[in-house]
């Protein structure tokens, strides 16, 4: 057995530790909920009778109580392309289910808004906060007591992180996270980006932009660039909670289909009436978080889990910081090159080897803990192989011992880079987030004068304007939880991008996200306290020297901040719903936590 690595040791023990009071009021409820929802039998006739009325011919097995019931919960809809494949699923689970004697019901939807289509737009702001309604959301799904498992079908941004919360909750029961895979490759990533720094510099058209992102996102499926949605498949691989091998395997192929009908099998098979009863809140322990954590940082996984992971893992009552993600950084290679981090997609990285390549080399590496109750009955080693079809059966076959592409996908031997490239950086400005493993690293340290700015429309203006041709760190504050739901601004890389090609040393600081995508351009974001909350972000000024070094993980501002009032912050918008979303900016906590008001409100 492979010695696991001291700092992945130490990491995991600290977050033991510091998480014994909160992981036990989790698990001692989770056992109370467990006793006191013993299953369907214990609801009232009338309870009953309302829970299977349209049920058809599953009726008389929901009824009397024979096999397992399970519960659907779905983040269908068909404007996002990543969930429009789920609109067949649940009629094909309930068919999966009855041939192990089981049952199925669709449960709840979520809501799931795609960040592609809101960036840069005002739905943005309710973009964060849509994960804390997608948890509420999925416990009034569950709240029915009519249920022995959990299928969540979810792929993207806050919608898997709000379904592991909200199904946390309910973890006294098993859960399966059911993918439906990433669209075929389309336009090449270098490609698309240089048409949208084209159109940046006023050089191609909204025709051209268009159509380059069009023949990029053309089909139904993930997106196929390694951000946040596909970051959240990788991270319920290396939780346990997916049928092994299921992240990226194409949508409407009989390999998928018959993924799914696993899934549904497996969950049946693994309730608190069986022999291998598996309740979600024991598959997400501290090794489960430690193993997500260790994932994003192999693969170049999106920013945005910084801040979804400690939310995840307050969820279950186990504690998270970004001292712990950042000392894992500094002992976890990078093993993956997926755009932006890389030039292919993740059609390119299955192909290369995939999950099951990077699971075996972390395993063997002593990165990841293999001692962990997972999903699947081979524990985290049984997702070190890839699903094939025999025939028509599904079957599992040992990952490719050598990288298909090795600009993609190398062992731990032959890393990309010996860390993981998301850097805690702190200073007299805060703490925030900085993705080194996206930017070149002779641009990991940036000092310069900075150009403050209270939103990002202003400095696209300024960059139109020419102002911003020269050395400079961009601060865009009031960004934060608080101040407007922390959108992410994904409409200042172009620029940026272009003001350092063009020469200039450039960086950016922001309370606010970038998004998965975000590329080649130094930032720390997420800084910690945010502006509204009295950060220092709110008093620096133009003119004020900032500086941000990724190698000694600092963010600071060479100047006296002690005699300063801070900014006003801009009034709070209304329109596209952002006013009623008034009550969880008000009561946000910090990025740090998860930047949820619906957890800290909850005493987790």
């Amino acid at each position: 057995m492979t010695k696991l690595h001291p700092i992945v040791e130490r990491v995991t023990a600290r977050i033991i530790d510091k998480s014994q009071d909160s992981r036990r009021r989790y698990l001692e409820l989770m056992d109370r909920e467990a006793e006191r929802f013993p299953g369907r039998g214990a609801l009232s006739c009338s309870n009953l009778a309302h829970g299977f009325a349209a049920a058809l011919e599953d009726k008389p097995a929901i009824a009397s109580g024979r096999g397992p019931n399970l519960a659907i919960v779905t983040a269908y809809n068909d404007m996002l392309s990543a969930h429009q494949p789920y609109v067949r699923y649940p009629e094909a689970m309930k068919l999966y289910a009855r041939e192990v004697g089981a049952t199925a019901q669709v449960a709840g939807g979520v809501p799931a808004m795609c960040d592609g289509v809101t960036q840069g737009q005002d739905g943005m702001e309710l973009s964060l906060f849509s994960r804390d309604a997608i948890a509420m959301g999925t416990a009034v799904a569950m709240s029915h007591a009519m249920f022995d498992g959990m299928a969540l079908l979810g792929i993207c941004d806050k919608i898997v992180p709000g379904l592991v919360i909200g199904a946390l909750r309910f973890g006294h029961l098993p859960a399966v996270f059911v993918p439906s895979g990433p669209m075929p490759s389309g336009l090449a990533n270098k490609d698309k980006q240089k048409v949208r720094q084209l159109y940046a510099e006023g050089k191609a058209s909204r025709a051209d932009l268009l159509a380059s992102e069009s023949a990029s996102y053309h089909s139904p499926g993930t997106c196929t660039f390694y951000g946040t949605a596909n970051s959240n498949q990788m991270m319920m691989e290396m939780m346990g909670l997916h049928v092994p091998g299921s992240a990226f395997v194409p949508p409407s192929t009989p390999l998928r289909s018959a993924l799914t009908r696993a899934a549904v099998h497996r969950l049946a098979r693994i309730g608190r009436e069986s022999e291998d009863y598996r309740p979600m809140g024991r598959v997400v322990d501290e090794k489960a978080i430690v193993n997500a954590c260790v994932g994003l940082l192999a693969t170049g996984g999106s920013t945005n889990h910084a801040i979804h992971l400690p939310a995840m893992a307050r969820a279950a009552g186990i504690k998270l910081d970004w001292q712990d993600l950042d000392e894992l950084s500094a002992v976890v290679p990078l093993i993956a090159r997926v755009y932006p981090n890389g030039a292919g997609d993740v059609n390119h990285f299955h192909a290369a080897g995939g999950m099951g390549f990077v699971v075996r080399e972390l395993l063997d590496a002593g990165l990841a803990h293999a001692d962990v109750l997972t999903v699947a009955a081979g524990g985290m080693r049984a997702y070190a192989e890839e699903p094939v079809l025999d025939g028509d059966a599904l079957a599992w076959r040992p990952a490719p011992a050598q990288s298909g592409d090795d600009a993609m996908l190398r062992p731990v031997a032959q890393a990309f880079q010996p860390d993981g490239g998301m850097r805690l950086v702190k200073g007299n400005l805060g703490r925030g987030t900085f993705k080194t493993s996206a930017v070149d690293a002779q641009r990991w340290t940036i000092e310069a004068p900075a150009r403050v700015f209270d939103n990002q429309e202003a400095v696209q203006a300024a960059f139109k304007a020419g102002e911003l041709d020269r050395d400079v760190v961009v601060v865009v504050r009031f960004q934060g939880p608080r101040a407007n739901g922390m959108p992410e601004l994904h409409k200042l890389t172009p620029p940026l991008g272009v003001l350092q090609d063009k020469g200039f040393k450039v960086a950016l600081v922001t309370d606010g996200r970038m998004s998965g995508a975000s590329g080649k351009v130094p930032a720390a974001i997420h800084v910690t306290p945010e502006a509204l909350s009295g950060g220092p972000l709110a008093m620096i000024q133009d003119g004020d020297v900032v500086r941000l070094c990724g190698h000694a993980g600092t963010l600071e501002v060479l100047a006296d901040l002690s005699a300063r009032s801070a900014a006003p912050p801009p009034p709070a918008d209304m329109g596209t719903g952002r006013e009623l979303f008034a009550v969880l900016r008000r009561h946000a906590d910090s990025a740090e936590l998860g930047g949820s008001a619906m957890l800290g409100e909850a005493g987790l």
